[in-house]
């Protein structure tokens, strides 16, 4: 009997997916083939990171971060913009690499909407930490991880980049479709919400940055995670 392979069903999953989209796009289904999209471009990650066989360490690396963003962004729920969500994910980049850190973010975003509500937003969002997760795990090999002024740097790009992200759904919802110039008014009028989620963002990493790095750091060397 033939084995199930996950990365051939991923693979022929997002090229179905991908022609759905596009003829939603032909129909001009915006509200759907425009979150659609998002989740596509999370897909290759999922991809890469079947094709990669993570060992049970890793993935329980993985699991044990997201499990403490997902419960951080509950617990901070009454707190709108001051979440350390992104900083987990961040420090998730940081001690692993792109990739958990990709899927870290991604997974922060599905796992916590089945607290506070799943929707088309949901895609935006698994893509947005995603990519925030993916751009500290950069400099994963580097020893300016733990420099303030990256942490700095990474906090305000995340908040930053998440709301550029999720303001794309913001905007098809509002209008049907995306509007460039509705995308704008929205980045601008969420200007203030944006600022708060940065600067959070920054305080939880120069608070968590030490500790966490510490523990992952001995792991790491301990086990070989990510090598």
């Amino acid at each position: 009997m033939t084995s199930f392979r996950p990365r051939v069903f991923l693979l022929l999953f997002g090229g179905v997916l991908a022609l759905f989209d596009a003829f939603l796009w032909f129909r001009g289904q915006y509200r759907l083939a425009i979150p659609l999209l998002a989740f596509c471009l999370t897909l290759p990650a999922l991809i890469v990171f079947e094709w990669r066989k993570s060992g049970a360490r890793e993935l329980a690396a993985i699991a044990v971060m997201t499990g403490l963003s997902v419960v951080g962004r509950v617990l901070f729920a009454p707190l709108p913009g001051f979440k350390p969500v992104s900083a987990v994910v961040i420090l998730t980049g940081l001690s692993f690499g792109p990739l958990a850190g990709f899927m870290t973010g991604a997974a922060t975003a599905l796992l916590s909407n089945f607290f506070f509500g799943q929707g088309p937003w949901t895609a935006f969002q698994m893509l947005a930490w995603g990519a925030v997760g993916l751009l500290a795990g950069l400099f994963s090999r580097t020893r300016f991880r733990r420099n303030p002024v990256l942490l700095v740097l990474l906090g305000a790009i995340g908040g930053a980049l998440f709301s550029a992200l999720t303001d794309v759904w913001t905007t098809v919802a509002a209008t049907g479709t995306f509007l460039p110039a509705a995308y704008l008014t929205f980045l601008i009028s969420g200007f203030p919400f944006t600022l708060l989620y940065a600067a959070s963002n920054v305080l939880f990493l120069l608070l968590l940055t030490r500790p966490i790095l510490r523990k992952t750091d001995r792991l790491r060397s301990k086990y070989g995670l990510f090598a």
